[in-house]
């Protein structure tokens, strides 16, 4: 992030429903910058200095996002994002000085919901942290009603797919993929956690159970439109 890093002291003061962020960041400039452009832009914001700091605050406290630096003294970022991603449904975008693909794949695998390699700019961190805030309203988990994508309808509650109010069949498995896309349309479900619990089932086996899935759903199998690749991570539901 760049910038001067003689700051104001005063905030803006914002109203209690302005989403509230929490940054951790070891780096007491960049907690400065960050704070003071997302609070100019209609954030409350929170900070921390090290993982430690910032559990305590997120047990008395309430986030609708958190701004994580992947290195840090102690415990590091990408640990406290698991740790955290485990109990709590709350996007998290980190922080990185790294910018090698596997490092970004590392985070992403720890649960995070975006990444962002330092240097950036701080239009950037905004964008990004308005279409994360974005997805999380419209990817809450449906439990209930129907779905639509192109022609297709799923029934959350009944686990039917219909075209054109025609049903399509589905196997046991089928269903329920396309029940846990369809309860966070848009958002990506890792390939791990559509293997589920089931030990004997790989990855690689999931992409197979796809593929007839898709064969299913998308006119074009191989250039799907509807049942998405996030390369490297898992798949995602596009609903309409």
């Amino acid at each position: 992030m760049t910038g001067s890093a003689n700051l104001p002291a005063d905030l803006p003061v914002l109203p209690d429903d302005a989403p509230h962020l929490l940054v951790v960041d070891d780096d007491s400039r960049i907690r400065g910058l960050i704070r003071r452009y997302l609070a100019d832009n209609g954030y409350r914001v929170t900070v921390a200095e090290d993982s430690a700091e910032a559990r305590r605050k997120i047990e008395s406290l309430s986030f609708d996002a958190l701004v994580v630096d992947v290195m840090m003294p102690g415990e590091s970022g990408l640990s406290l994002t698991a740790a955290l991603k485990a109990r709590l449904d709350v996007p998290v975008l980190m922080l990185t000085a790294r910018a090698d693909p596997s490092h970004r794949i590392e985070g992403l695998e720890t649960g995070a919901d975006d990444y962002l390699t330092k240097p950036f700019e701080p239009r950037e961190l905004l964008l990004r942290l308005a279409n994360l805030l974005r997805r999380r309203r419209s990817a809450a988990p449906m439990t209930s009603g129907t779905v639509a994508f192109g022609p297709f309808q799923f029934d959350l509650d009944r686990q039917e797919l219909s075209r054109d109010g025609a049903p399509v069949r589905l196997t046991d498995r089928e269903r329920w993929l396309l029940k846990t896309f369809a309860e966070k349309p848009g958002e990506t479900v890792a390939r791990h956690l559509l293997a589920g619990r089931d030990e004997a089932l790989s990855e690689r086996t999931v992409d197979v159970q796809i593929n007839r899935l898709r064969r299913k759903i998308e006119i074009d199998p191989a250039n799907p439109v509807h049942l998405q690749t996030v390369r490297g991570i898992g798949y995602r539901l596009m609903a309409t």
